[in-house]
């Protein structure tokens, strides 16, 4: 008898594991009643008496038209009466876009296979010719301190050849007269930009992303197209698009520019349009833009379209020269010096041809903006952020091998160490999520969480990154001038920190306000049906929904007591990698069940919790970086130098996953939710380490020395070249010191014999220390031609750049031009 019950307890406890049909769990009790008697454990009264009481529940279960009339239409009006009311503009956010990677980690049980058979990123050999071409050149012709302190810009020579050269275009077919790039592309442009000028990077990456090449492309009309699409893509036309309000920033939805549907005087013919008043910010390229896309809230109270009074939001593109247009002075953002400002009008009669889309997308405007934003969020900040990053990666973990303390480089010490690990890891893993959301992209997805995701992790883990960057290199990066590599991209990250949906509202509201509604198998089903009356597909999707709750409480219970041992690791996964799949599925369940708690205890009022929303948020967004690490390892042919990365950035993902999971539980709304998750999920706790000190050091010393591992990591980088820029002598200098340090551990024997003093630490005296033992034939001339070129180079690198008790840049500058005429003479020669 004890096994006859024991055996239904884990027959059932297996089909809610794996959220059998109901088909199954019929045929399940009718075999343990009938085993039950045949094998006469009970009287064939008592099973008559079991089937009796079963068989009618399985009954109203499995056989649908009665289910649906006696139990999910009743539930169906009761969800309506809780189900949170959405505006029209909060339901174009929600369904904008789609889902993709990001729902198999929310559903608890992520299909692998999913993942790992997206095809790696690529470039075609006419992309990756740009890149090593044109993208380099452009990169020769600007940088930061000439953008910040000469120009206010980029110069008038590098505007003309980003138009002439296409960069404005990359994403306009073709066709058009365009690149046609990949979003794969745009994407290891803007990051090579990044590396080294923001002005150019943010110039260049504006109109191909949020802008109106985009929404012309999705939305425009054939005229439109023809008209604006070749000149854009020939720079003949330069966009912006305005969106933001004073009096609606992160709430863009209910911003107050407003458009009045009449009719109006255009090109001497009376026509139907709008008589727009708008105040707009924050505008990028709004100073010298030629075309301006202009967002607005459209009434018709005259009834003129023929629909609804106040039909929406609306997208219109203007001429610059407009009558009424006004483009006001320029912001000045963080010294990003990037072209940004506000724009005006009143009573500006704009004439129905110049909606975007015509007149049948008058209303339309926020579905297509948050359609396109959808896109555009996962290129533009991530690529620029990981730029940022990989200069800051690039630059230091040089500077820190050839800058000697203590008689030592400062790459040695411990303390050091730590914060180069942080920078080396956040950029694997950054990198491996601009590159999993652009294959996203040219796969044909549009998922608007996984972009949300992009965009506040890898400009959060950036802002670590140059903070980490500036904290090594000490007072080289706090004195400005032309020589400091880092100062400008650590006054400039707050930019990406607040633009494109400030971080706060991206991790509290959109990644699992939209993860939680469009990620779940049920929820969005649920709500739809319901709001429309359609029962059928409402009862599958609330018994789709039951069974998905009790298969995860099943799940949790199992992973909890086991500690996940016995979770399976994708075929083929690399051996040294899998405890971190069985730990995200782990994780994912865990998710899945915590957000259903979630969902039906705090209800409606759970998008006002922006804590508990954020931490859900932070643990969905951990485990799409850490499989964007996992999937970034395989794409690149398993590399086992790579794997000191990869072990810190799955680390670090779990540890802040377990982190989130922890105050979650601290936090929570309902303490029973809480209590429950914790005795179902994590009985023994969750076992999510930092990534240790042995694994730091590791990835520490990888960035420190030339090899495939750093290559690899900062791959895409701006070339740095002393011809171009003196701000490459640290480069330089790294590049050489492999053969100094060669010569040095030649000389150890003659140094710890007295024959000649150790190297000096002051690297103006090392000249002379490499004549000296030229002179005593220790080393030969073409090694003292080695060491006093390093020696120049390297004490050109820890120098800082000094001006006039007057600050006068433009004496600092030209002493600059003194310094590089003689290399630019020589190279014009040659």
């Amino acid at each position: 008898m004890l096994i006859w019950i024991c055996a239904a307890l884990g027959v059932g406890f297996i089909l809610t594991f794996h959220q059998a049909r109901m088909a199954w769990w019929a045929l399940g009790v009718a075999a343990w009643v009938l085993a039950g008697w045949g094998l006469e454990i009970v009287s064939p009264l008592t099973a008559g008496v079991l089937a009796a009481v079963v068989a009618p529940v399985l009954l109203l279960l499995t056989f649908r038209p009665l289910r649906r009339a006696i139990l999910s239409r009743p539930a169906m009006a009761g969800f309506r009466q809780i189900m949170p009311r959405m505006s029209a503009t909060e339901q174009a956010a929600v369904e904008a876009g789609n889902v993709w990677w990001d729902a198999e980690l929310f559903a608890g049980k992520p299909d692998w296979r999913r993942l790992l058979s997206t095809p790696a990123p690529s470039l075609t050999a006419e992309e990756q010719r740009f890149l090593d071409v044109e993208t380099e050149h452009l990169c020769d012709l600007v940088n930061d301190w000439e953008t910040t302190s000469v120009w206010q810009d980029l110069s008038p020579e590098a505007w003309a050849y980003a138009k002439d050269k296409g960069f404005l275009g990359m994403i306009v077919p073709k066709a058009y007269g365009g690149l046609g790039f990949s979003a794969y592309a745009h994407s290891q442009v803007i990051q090579k930009l990044s590396t080294r000028c923001s002005a150019a990077a943010v110039s260049v990456m504006v109109p191909n992303s949020l802008g109106p090449a985009e929404l012309l492309l999705h939305y425009g009309t054939e005229d439109q197209k023809n008209h604006y699409l070749p000149r854009l893509a020939r720079g003949q036309e330069i966009p912006c698009f305005a969106l933001t309000n004073p009096y609606a920033g992160s709430d863009a939805a209910s911003i107050t520019d407003t458009g009045v549907v009449c009719k109006g005087m255009w090109n001497g013919e009376e026509t139907l349009g709008f008589r727009i008043s708008w105040r707009k910010r924050y505008i990028t390229l709004a100073p010298v833009a030629t075309v301006l896309g202009l967002a607005f809230r459209a009434i018709d109270p005259d009834g003129l379209l023929g629909g609804e009074t106040e039909p929406g939001i609306t997208c219109v593109l203007i001429p610059r020269d407009h009558p009424g247009v006004n483009i006001g002075r320029r912001h000045w953002p963080l010294n990003a010096v990037f072209q940004n400002g506000p724009t005006s009008g009143d009573d500006v009669f704009v004439p129905m041809e110049m909606v975007i889309g015509g007149r049948e997308q008058v209303g339309a405007g926020w579905r297509m903006l948050m359609e396109c934003l959808a896109a555009g969020r996962a290129i533009s900040l991530p690529s620029s952020n990981v730029g940022m990053s990989k200069l800051a990666v690039g630059m230091v973990g040089a500077y820190v091998a050839i800058r000697r303390q203590f008689n030592q480089p400062i790459g040695a010490f411990e303390g050091v160490q730590e914060a180069l690990a942080r920078m080396a890891g956040h950029l694997y893993a950054t990198d491996a999520v601009r590159r999993l959301a652009a294959a996203a992209l040219d796969q044909g997805e549009k998922p608007s969480v996984v972009s949300a995701i992009a965009k506040y992790h890898v400009t959060e883990r950036a802002r670590t990154v140059i903070n980490d960057g500036m904290d090594v290199i000490g007072g080289k990066g706090v004195c400005m001038g032309p020589g400091n590599f880092l100062a400008r991209a650590y006054q400039q990250i707050p930019v990406a920190i607040t633009v494109e949906g400030a971080n706060i509202m991206t991790r509290t509201l959109i990644i699992y306000g939209q993860g939680a509604i469009r990620c779940h198998p049920y929820v969005l089903t649920l709500m739809r049906t319901a709001s429309a009356g359609e029962l059928k597909p409402f009862d599958a999707a609330l018994f789709g929904y039951v069974g998905f709750l009790f298969r995860n409480i099943a799940r949790a219970l199992t992973f909890g007591l086991t500690g996940g041992a016995f979770i399976g690791a994708p075929h083929g996964a690399a051996p040294q990698l899998r405890r971190y799949y069985r730990a995200t599925t782990r994780l994912s369940t865990l998710l899945a069940l915590a957000s259903d708690l979630s969902m039906a205890t705090v209800g409606g009022a759970l998008k006002r919790k922006g804590a508990l929303t954020g931490r859900l948020g932070d643990i969905l967004s951990q485990l799409f970086i850490l499989t964007s690490v996992l999937k970034r390892f395989e794409d690149e042919g398993r590399p086992a130098e790579d794997l000191p990365f990869v072990h810190w950035a799955a680390q670090d993902a779990l540890a802040r996953a377990g982190a989130a999971w922890r105050s979650l539980l601290a936090n929570h709304p309902s303490r029973g939710a809480a209590l429950f998750l914790k005795l179902v999920g994590t009985p023994f706790g969750l076992n999510t380490p930092e990534p240790n000190d042995r694994c730091a050091a590791a990835v520490a010393g990888l960035i420190q020395v030339h090899g495939s591992a750093r290559d690899r990591l900062v791959a895409g980088s701006w070339t740095a070249r002393v011809e171009v820029d003196p701000i490459a002598a640290t480069m330089a200098a790294f590049d050489l010191y492999p053969k100094v340090e060669a010569v040095e551990r030649r000389l150890k024997d003659a140094i710890r014999s007295g024959r000649i003093a150790r190297a000096p630490q002051n690297l103006t005296l090392l000249a002379d220390w490499a004549a000296e033992a030229e002179s005593r034939g220790l080393i030969d001339a073409q090694e003292r031609d080695l060491i006093g070129r390093f020696a120049a180079y390297a004490d050109q690198a820890i120098q800082v750049d000094d001006f006039p008790a007057d600050f006068d840049m433009a004496a600092g500058l030209a002493r600059r031009e003194a310094a590089l005429a003689p290399v630019k003479t020589k190279k014009k020669a040659a």
